[in-house]
């Protein structure tokens, strides 16, 4: 069982927290907050030790992994501190995405991560479905023969506002890390942006892009969405056919070229996912198992190196923005 703690108790350290606190796999000994009350309310709900620094958590605690679930500026300004302080501990770190809304402090992580010797995760949790491991089965097993393209849209809505780029830098991590994990890196991007009337952010995208394996690829982005009425929506075509992935988990389809009966899946109420916070849980228990495995490091699932890469494509696809022209992503 590992011992693990969580770093941040706001909105999503509380989502992680009860899920190590239920998992067979962990046990829950200390949550930290530079915010006393935060760390303390916390403590006593899930029985675990409070914090107010990470210092003193690490001084006073034998941990295995923690999650580091602070925000800060574009929902990564402040993961930077914390994370490094943890990975030179020499612990196993699940970070929040974005990885960091600084592509030189991203890099610098994955870096020390790996300089280490410990596994380094991002919780890019939208992968973790059954509906979309089932894509990738078929994509492996060539039910859509050579792939040729990919079409992703991701609209909610979000009031907030706290830059340019926090639409880019804050949503989009996930839905660049589904078109990664259907058809890998991205070589270049064109970006075009646009504000709806009064937001100071680039609220709305559409991001054209070209992958290292010749797929092409485009990315339908907003935060103004009518509430109520979010989409996430996946479309990989191959030689062979396509499928579609509609709501993230609800339903996924197949479509073969050369015939009209369709492979339907969808999200049952008996068995399947409860909603979206399930998704949490998958990727965590996911990353207890490897974990507790030891698996490889190159085998280790939405890794840092995957947080970065993402994180890589959105800044390129700023770069694009502000220079009118296609520009390269390097890959981590």
């Amino acid at each position: 069982m590992l011992k693990v703690a969580v770093i941040g108790m706001g909105n999503i350290g509380n989502t992680h927290a009860p899920i190590y606190k239920a998992d067979p796999l962990a046990e829950l000994v200390a949550v930290c907050d530079i915010i006393p009350e935060r760390a303390d309310k916390a403590a006593a709900r899930y029985g675990a030790r409070a914090y107010y620094s990470v210092e003193e958590m690490l001084k006073h605690e034998q941990l295995d992994a923690v999650s580091v679930s602070t925000a800060g500026v574009e929902n990564g300004g402040d993961h930077f501190t914390p994370v490094m302080q943890c990975l030179e501990a020499g612990l196993n770190v699940l970070g929040e995405k974005p990885i960091s809304n600084d592509i030189v402090k991203a890099r610098q992580m994955v870096a020390k991560a790996k300089e280490k010797g410990v596994y380094f995760g991002i919780n890019l949790n939208h992968r973790f479905v059954p509906p979309a491991a089932r894509a990738q089965k078929w994509i492996q097993e060539g039910k859509l023969g050579d792939l040729l393209l990919i079409n992703m849209t991701m609209w909610i809505n979000n009031p907030n506002e706290t830059s340019p780029w926090f639409h880019l830098r804050a949503l989009h991590p996930h839905s660049l890390d589904i078109m990664r994990f259907f058809c890998g890196d991205v070589r270049r991007v064109h970006a075009f942006l646009n504000r709806a009337p009064g937001r100071v952010c680039f609220s709305n995208a559409q991001i054209n892009l070209e992958f290292e394996n010749g797929v092409v690829g485009h990315l339908t982005g907003s935060y103004d969405a009518q509430p109520r009425h979010n989409l996430e929506r996946c479309e990989v075509m191959g030689a062979k056919g396509r499928f579609v992935l509609d709501n993230l988990y609800e339903e996924l389809t197949l479509y073969p070229k050369d015939s009209d009966e369709l492979t339907v899946i969808r999200n049952s109420i008996m068995g399947g996912l409860s909603g979206f916070s399930a998704t949490f849980t998958n990727r965590i228990h996911r990353w207890l198992e490897q974990i507790s495995a030891e698996v490889p490091d190159e085998e280790l699932e939405a890794s840092g190196r995957e947080g970065l890469a993402v994180q890589e494509i959105i800044e390129a696809a700023i770069r694009s923005h502000e220079s009118g022209q296609a520009e390269t992503v390097p890959v981590p």
